[in-house]
């Protein structure tokens, strides 16, 4: 052995058995006496941003959990007819309400967003007008939101109000007759323009059913349907508000087809040169008219012993109109006679009008 080994067998030998115990027990205090080497706690704010409860965010992406259980809503962009209606409807507003103020209105369209339709009962800032609308074709309902800045914007326009001056708003009290009265009338514009706004697509009349002031009463789909959400923006000069129109997607259901169209008019699966083709066609196909004097039933028998000169006996006389058949079915009317050496059939009411009773 040499004299180096020899040397490390003492040194082990010196060293206490439980030496690498201890040094590991005084690393794991001065981890947990350490503030970066313990166990590290979320603060509110990382709580709030893992769980994509942001109470600041307004209309922003949300995030963490909120974001997985808004995954289901289905976005506005599978149906891009909507952006053309919207885009009608604010140009016809615009026109509209200044003609309905007396004054220089501007109207533009904030955002188009898809949402639960209970998030936006609660997300209604209070006091609000919120109008109940019926889509009659549709067989469903609407909302439309009118918030305070713009309520007391229309009323101080409509009583004559000075310009340069903002609305004066008391709050804390109900909005009187008056004040529902003129909204009621503005809202009546609004849905007289969203019936030319569809009109392109497709027929639809938007009556005003009741006006609320408590979201509660204006529930008119459960709380987890998705719904899509058009912010608009009137602005009077000095004085506006914002005016929102919800419609719940169970609404927009029966023209679902129209609103997937790229451009007005597109056709899905559909070609007209095709159809043109195969009637046209269909117009040159020969078919097999039979023309029936009359019908019998006779029993197997009587048929077996037909013989040839014999002479069928018919329930008819040369009077008796002639049912001219196709495939089975009867088309046709008419009256026997001859043309030449032939026997000819005298058409008396054509396909359309075959049901028509013959004269005698």
């Amino acid at each position: 052995m040499t004299e180096e080994t020899t040397e490390q067998v003492e040194d082990v030998k010196e060293e206490s058995p439980t030496a690498g115990w201890e040094a590991v027990a005084e690393d794991d205090a001065d981890l947990s006496d350490g503030e970066e080497g313990g166990e590290r706690v979320l603060n509110q704010d990382e709580i709030d941003s893992l769980l994509g409860f942001d109470l600041d965010e307004e209309g922003g992406d949300k995030s963490g959990i909120r974001a997985i259980i808004n995954s289901a809503l289905v976005s506005y962009e599978r149906l891009p007819m909507l952006e053309i209606v919207f885009d009608r409807l604010v140009r016809l507003m615009t026109t509209n309400l200044r003609n309905f103020t007396s004054d220089n209105v501007e109207v533009s369209l904030d955002n188009i967003s898809s949402i639960r339709f209970g998030d936006y009962l609660n997300s209604i800032p209070l006091p609000a007008i919120i109008s109940v609308v019926q889509a009659k074709q549709l067989d469903n309902y609407g909302l439309i939101t009118v918030d305070s800045n713009l309520i007391y914007s229309i009323v101080d326009v409509l009583l004559g109000g000075r310009r340069g001056t903002a609305a004066m708003r008391i709050e804390g009290r109900p909005y009187t007759t008056i004040e529902r009265t003129l909204i009621e009338r503005m809202i009546e514009v609004v849905l007289g323009d969203m019936k030319v706004a569809f009109n392109p697509l497709t027929e639809v009349d938007f009556e005003l059913d009741r006006l609320e002031t408590n979201p509660l009463f204006a529930a008119i789909a459960r709380p987890s349907n998705a719904a899509i959400l058009v912010k608009f923006r009137v602005d009077m000069e000095d004085r506006g508000g914002r005016l929102e129109l919800l419609l719940p997607y169970a609404t927009l259901e029966p023209i679902r087809k129209l609103l997937l169209q790229q451009f007005m008019g597109e056709k899905f699966g559909r070609d007209s040169i095709w159809e043109n083709h195969l009637a046209s066609e269909l117009r040159a196909t020969d078919v097999k008219v039979e023309a029936v004097l009359d019908q019998q039933m006779v029993t197997l028998h009587d048929v077996m012993n037909f013989k040839v000169g014999q002479t069928i006996m018919l329930n008819v006389t040369p009077e008796s109109p002639v049912d001219v058949q196709c495939g089975g079915v009867s088309l046709m009317k008419g009256r026997i006679g001859r043309l030449s050496n032939r026997v000819a059939v005298c058409l008396e009411n054509g396909v359309q009008d075959r049901s028509a009773p013959l004269e005698n």
